[in-house]
């Protein structure tokens, strides 16, 4: 019973973690010419998160994922820790 609520609290601190790295991603994109420097920057930061964040597998090809979003310009919509969550407890196997 202890194992499941704790699964049940990691699940929604990613969720709240990465509606909030989705949001700092996504304030680059309001910045015009200034916000596609810093996707350089944070490019790398956010790919190493989702790495951590999500082990095995799926973390190895969301970072890359990641990494590709944030660095091609006008992609930042994209809310891939969002995604990357969704896809991780709604559709993977277990």
């Amino acid at each position: 019973m202890q194992d499941l609520e704790v699964e049940e609290d990691n699940r929604v601190s990613k969720l709240i973690i990465g509606l909030v790295l989705d949001g700092i991603g996504m304030i680059s994109f309001s910045i015009p010419f200034l916000g596609e420097f810093s996707d350089v920057i944070w490019a790398p930061i956010a790919a190493l998160i989702m790495s951590r964040m999500y082990k095995g597998r799926v973390g190895k090809v969301a970072g890359v994922l990641t990494f590709i979003e944030e660095i091609l310009p006008f992609t930042d919509i994209i809310p891939s820790f969002t995604l990357t969550w969704i896809y991780t407890y709604f559709f993977q196997k277990k």
